[in-house]
């Protein structure tokens, strides 16, 4: 199933952004990296057969897959057609049946209360402009239906990874939000506002044993992860900065790292649209 029309073209900024989350094998880190997270949010939202869910960000369908397989009626949407079109082919393997949607979460091309549920699992906070994303994913969830959200915290291992790639990173274009403000929840209630009841905040963990030795998950996510692989080649005719970033990112996990193990945290957040 797919959408017959096509998106208006980014913006420069949302160009860059796409061609980032093209870069390496993102689908790889959401199926081997951090693949619990997404049921874990869909279990959260409570989906089940024949809800109308919209998956926000929704990269290579790490949550839409596991809505799809329950029975619901998902959209899976994202910025960037590359992650897109490894989902068709999860979801095909899995036996899965979605719609996939190249959209912008910050002008998601859906009607006002379309869905009964409106989730993102580590995506709407890579999202740029943080109010014109949750503004949107209130206004095409309907009176009554949940949103969900799964954001890494900036206290956590994946917040601090991006604190300590800032330094060696382009500095943000003027208005651009830090991504693990979504995992505050001050934050992100503030973002919601009262046009939600119920809200529920939870700071969980995802237990994370792929990598032995802090080089192994620094090489697999310069060859993976689309924003350390930016941040690389930003400084990549600078040596001396290269090996320092080497060495920041071997620091961070070596303090992480414990018997082969580490634990990420994350923000779970759940609440209802008002009516």
């Amino acid at each position: 199933m797919n959408n017959e029309s096509a998106p208006p073209p980014p913006d420069a900024l949302k160009a860059k952004h796409r061609a980032m989350w093209a870069l390496g094998d993102y689908p790889s880190v959401a199926s081997n990296v951090v693949n619990e997270l997404g049921g874990e949010l869909v279990r959260a939202c409570g989906i089940g057969p024949g809800d109308r869910v919209l998956d926000v960000a929704a990269g290579s369908g790490n949550a839409s897959i596991p809505a799809a397989l329950l029975g619901a009626e998902v959209t899976a949407s994202d910025l960037t057609p590359e992650l897109l079109e490894a989902g068709r082919r999860l979801a095909q393997a899995q036996g899965a049946r979605l719609d996939w949607r190249e959209a912008d979460a910050e002008a998601l091309p859906f009607a006002d209360g379309d869905f009964d549920t409106v989730m993102s699992c580590v995506g709407v906070m890579f999202a740029p402009h943080h109010q014109e994303t949750a503004d949107e994913l209130v206004r095409v969830c309907r009176p009554g239906g949940t949103i969900g959200l799964l954001n890494w915290t900036p206290e956590g291992f994946i917040g601090q990874m991006f604190a300590t790639m800032r330094p060696y990173a382009p500095p943000p274009p003027p208005g651009v939000q830090p991504p693990p403000l979504w995992g505050d929840p001050e934050h992100v209630r503030s973002l919601l506002g009262d046009r939600v009841t119920g809200f529920d905040a939870r700071r969980q963990s995802l237990h994370v044993d792929r990598f032995a030795r802090p080089e192994e998950f620094r090489e697999y996510f310069k060859a993976c992860y689309g924003p350390t692989i930016a941040t690389y080649r930003f400084v990549s005719e600078d040596p001396e900065r290269v090996a320092a970033l080497d060495a920041a990112l071997d620091d961070l996990v070596a303090r992480h790292l414990v018997d082969g193990a580490m634990d990420w945290e994350y923000l779970l957040v759940t609440a209802r649209r008002a009516g």
